[in-house]
């Protein structure tokens, strides 16, 4: 079906992991914890850890726009616009987007950086489709890329099993067709940030000797709180989105959610009324790699997704933020 409104569509999608495992057997070793545990309460088996200290997020996020280049036979030249979802980024400034541009050939484009904790695919996606939208640019690259280990507190048995480090980009294009991001509900609302943060690094506490010994400069998680909040939100969400555009759980292909907790993840499947075999779930293999997790996600099924599948992405994160995008799948898998 043709339309004289432009879409946004999703042509194509890379990633990159660490080689690096740390499964939950190597952990137990580390801190008071067992693979019987946090199972139980998350769902992760294991997740990848870039070990090499000469190399962070930016050049995680460059080996997945490699890959998404590769395999979209997309020239760096040919690239409008690069924008960089991240919550490590390899410093203050410049910002992720102009490293990994430069470090993968991107020359004719401008970038920039977004933080929008564990919804920052969300946030990052709608925000990248207004541009395709706006007929001004045809191809708009959007990375995700984090490399958690580094604010990981590793003596702390509540929050060091959760998290992991990877990358995932994709290329947006657009497009006259009924296709690609169709609608999206995002959410913010600021009292949750004092539930879920890094307390020191940032102008108010800056890095000191104190931050330091006072291990501050690791995520801080008041896990029940946060828990309880993405639950509700995350499912609501989902569910808001289907009722706004009348679909029903047989009209969904795939629930695409943030990677997070595993209950959060069957919880929200179950609120939308999809059967667990529509629900993407790789949280056992990689852990919670915040920004990355959805795209990774769309990288794993890319081959079993089809041209007019109808995917709801869902997430909740840090601030708190949260939100759903129903998406119509552009392409079928590629041979």
């Amino acid at each position: 079906m043709q339309t004289n409104r432009l879409r946004a569509i999703i042509t194509g999608v890379g990633a990159y992991y660490p080689d690096y495992i740390l499964d939950n057997e190597e952990l137990s070793q580390m801190v008071d914890t067992s693979d019987e545990w946090i199972m139980t309460r998350v769902g992760i088996k294991e997740r990848r850890i870039l070990k090499d200290p000469t190399k962070g997020s930016a050049w995680l996020g460059a080996q997945a726009v490699k890959d998404l280049f590769e395999k979209t036979g997309t020239k760096p030249e040919e690239v409008d616009l690069l924008i960089c979802a991240t919550v490590t980024p390899d410093m203050h400034f410049p910002a992720n987007a102009q490293i990994i541009a430069d470090m993968v050939g991107v020359k004719n484009a401008f970038g920039f950086d977004l933080n929008a904790g564990c919804s920052g695919f969300l946030f990052g996606l709608v925000t990248a489709t207004q541009y395709v939208e706006s007929g001004r640019y045809k191809k708009v690259v959007f990375v995700g890329c984090e490399k958690m280990s580094v604010i990981t507190d590793y003596t702390d048995r509540k929050t060091c099993p959760l998290f992991g480090d990877a990358a995932a980009a994709v290329l947006l294009e657009p497009t006259a067709e009924e296709l690609g991001v169709m609608d999206h509900i995002l959410r913010s609302d600021g009292m949750g940030r004092d539930h879920l943060y890094m307390k020191a690094g940032g102008s108010l506490n800056p890095p000191s000797i104190e931050t330091v010994t006072n291990r501050e400069h690791f995520i801080f998680q008041d896990g029940q709180f946060v828990f309880k909040h993405a639950v509700t939100k995350m499912a609501d969400t989902a569910a808001e989105i289907m009722e706004k555009n009348h679909l029903t759980a047989d009209d969904i292909a795939w629930l695409v959610p943030h990677q997070a907790n595993l209950r959060i993840i069957s919880a929200t499947g179950d609120r939308m009324g999809l059967d667990p075999s529509k629900v993407m779930v790789n949280i056992q293999k990689y852990g919670n790699t915040t920004s990355a997790t959805i795209p990774l996600c769309l990288y794993e099924w890319e081959n079993q997704l089809h041209k007019g599948d109808n995917l709801i992405l869902a997430a909740f994160g840090a601030g708190f933020t949260w939100g759903a995008i129903w998406l119509k799948w552009a392409y079928d898998p590629k041979k």
